[in-house]
């Protein structure tokens, strides 16, 4: 999903292969007659609102969490502007102090860095895979019933789809198609947050006094 969700999307992706079983059977004297259409999975599943509300959900679940990395790392760095501004005044006990406080710090920061970015990982793929299963049962039927003997996922890094042309592209069609059958429930006790790109939560960059 854009930022949020930087989205590999393998299951779905794979799944996406069963559409096009057919495609591989058939024979090549029928190739010139074949229907065949493409679609971006990360594009849709970020998309939905279904995708949307989740990613303003991790956002508000992580909140806490990266705030505490901010402070870790505003603390750092007022430690460095510190041992800057003080190269001449402050004792080498004190600067030893200091760098050590330092050096603390940017440890627990990175420890804290990485639990959390698996954390987030982990969440966003959990939401891949939840949205990801259910809109390949809604593309297996729209392709059965619209003809299509194959789609091609233009989002997998692996895609041997160098052009395509808009008219093919089933993108923004299976995105309304999954929000009709998905719809969105508001979170209890508030109203979902409509969102029009899925921002991922990222941990402040390590810097070291």
């Amino acid at each position: 999903m854009n930022k949020m969700f930087r989205m590999t999307a393998l299951a779905a992706a794979a799944l996406i292969g069963s559409v096009a079983a057919h495609a591989q059977a058939a024979p090549a004297t029928a190739a010139a007659t074949e229907k065949v259409g493409v679609l971006s999975i990360r594009q849709a599943i970020a998309s939905t609102a279904e995708g949307k509300q989740a990613s303003a959900e991790l956002q508000s679940q992580f909140a806490a969490r990266q705030t505490e990395l901010d402070g870790l790392n505003k603390q750092i760095n007022d430690l460095r502007q510190r041992l800057q501004n003080g190269q001449n005044t402050l004792s080498q006990e004190e600067q030893g102090r200091l760098t050590r406080q330092g050096e603390a710090l940017a440890k627990q920061l990175q420890r804290k860095q990485e639990d959390f970015q698996e954390d987030v990982n982990s969440a966003q793929q959990d939401v891949i895979d939840k949205i990801g299963r259910k809109m390949m049962d809604v593309l297996d039927r729209y392709a059965r019933e619209n003809g299509y003997s194959a789609v091609f996922d233009t989002s997998a890094q692996t895609s041997p789809i160098l052009y395509a042309s808009n008219k093919v592209d089933l993108t923004q069609e299976i995105i309304k198609l999954y929000d009709q059958a998905y719809p969105v429930k508001a979170a209890s006790g508030a109203p979902a947050k409509p969102t029009t790109t899925a921002a991922k939560p990222t941990a402040t960059p390590t810097t070291k006094p």
